[in-house]
């Protein structure tokens, strides 16, 4: 319960809840935001949308302000200057209500971010990042060290020395995310990951773009290492010493992926895929259940573990075989997709190849 007994240049009171259950209209059309709206005891609006941001949509409760005409219209309500202030002044309490929560009930805080976390992460990206300084410490996300939902402070208290980014990975469940193989380098460091299980989370972190001056980079990425490894050289990697492999299945696979190189950040998996700068995979897979029509895809890269047996046997086929060698490098690009949660172009094709190869 959230109570405000304001007096100045605009005279009010204020009871609010948030209610205990996400109501189950609450993401649909016919779901009405909004206080009721009393002057002096007698009810203006029953439904004021205006009083409450977005992102605070899910709020219940009254307000009575005498300094409020009983004649106004809704019209005129909308611009009123009395009931602007309001608003400002309520959405600022409830958010130091919520820190307030997140601080001295660290146990009912999460109960109250599974119901309406998502809302308050649409408030980050809503109108162009406009309200992300008043959300962002708001946040909760899933650590794959602390296997529960963590603040941003919290993460970055923990962060390893000379580490600079706030590394997140994107994917239906914490449990599919938990088992990439891209993440095994950052794990076996103890670096920790933020899982983003939901559509908006990758937006979320676009929009924020930094938290405490650390820089949010997905895991997924080529370039996710851990502190101290980052700058390896292209000979480090294995990239110069097999050029020729990797030109080969460039060749191969043609138009299907934008680069095939050396792998800095899987250990015991041969192949996965990366997205390039800007749409990542599982924004890709958001697009093409909102907007199928626009096709937007990933630029998929294809990176390769050079210490892997299994490299070993295609650097051996492009030299003695090159059909087979061919037939490889569609199995993996295959293999790097499921791995990825990305559809197959041709999985009665995958599975002939994988039965041909193991004759």
């Amino acid at each position: 319960m959230i109570a405000v007994s304001a007096e100045g240049s605009v005279t009010y009171k204020a009871l609010l809840f948030i209610p205990s259950q996400q109501p189950f209209n609450y993401y649909s059309k016919d779901f009405e935001a909004g206080l009721q709206l009393y002057s002096n005891g007698v009810l203006i609006m029953d439904k004021c949308a205006d009083l409450l941001p977005e992102h605070f949509r899910f709020v219940r409760g009254v307000v009575d302000s005498p300094d409020l005409s009983l004649n106004i219209s809704r019209e005129l309500l909308q611009h009123d200057r009395q009931l602007k202030v309001i608003a400002a002044n309520l959405d600022k309490k409830i958010r130091a209500d919520l820190a307030k929560m997140m601080k001295d009930e660290p146990e009912e805080y999460p109960k109250f971010w599974k119901n309406f976390g998502r809302q308050l992460k649409y408030g980050v990206v809503a109108e162009f990042g406009a309200h992300k300084d008043d959300l962002q410490d708001l946040l909760l996300f899933y650590s794959s060290t602390e296997k529960k939902p963590v603040s941003l402070a919290d993460y970055v208290s923990r962060m390893k020395e000379g580490q600079e980014n706030i590394y997140y990975a994107a994917g239906e469940t914490a449990d599919a995310i938990d088992r990439l193989p891209q993440l095994e380098t950052l794990k076996d460091a103890g670096t920790e990951v933020l899982y983003f299980t939901e559509d908006v989370d990758e937006f979320t972190a676009q929009t924020l773009m930094t938290y405490r001056e650390k820089k949010f980079q997905s895991a997924l990425s080529g370039d996710a290492a851990p502190a101290g490894e980052s700058e390896k050289k292209p000979e480090e990697s294995g990239e110069s010493d097999h050029k020729a492999v990797f030109d080969f299945v460039k060749e191969a696979l043609g138009e299907q992926v934008k680069e095939v190189k050396a792998s800095k950040i899987l250990k015991s998996h041969p192949v996965c895929l990366t997205a390039g700068p800007g749409l990542s995979f599982e924004m890709e897979k958001y697009f093409a259940a909102v907007q199928p029509d626009q096709k937007l895809k990933a630029d998929r890269i294809l990176e390769l573990n050079t210490s892997h047996p299994v490299f070993a046997a295609l650097e051996r086929a492009v030299s003695d075989d090159p059909e087979k060698a061919k037939k490889y490098a569609s199995l993996l690009f295959d293999q790097a997709l499921l791995i990825a949660g990305l559809p197959l172009d041709d999985p009665s094709g995958y599975t002939d190849l994988v039965c041909e190869l193991l004759v």
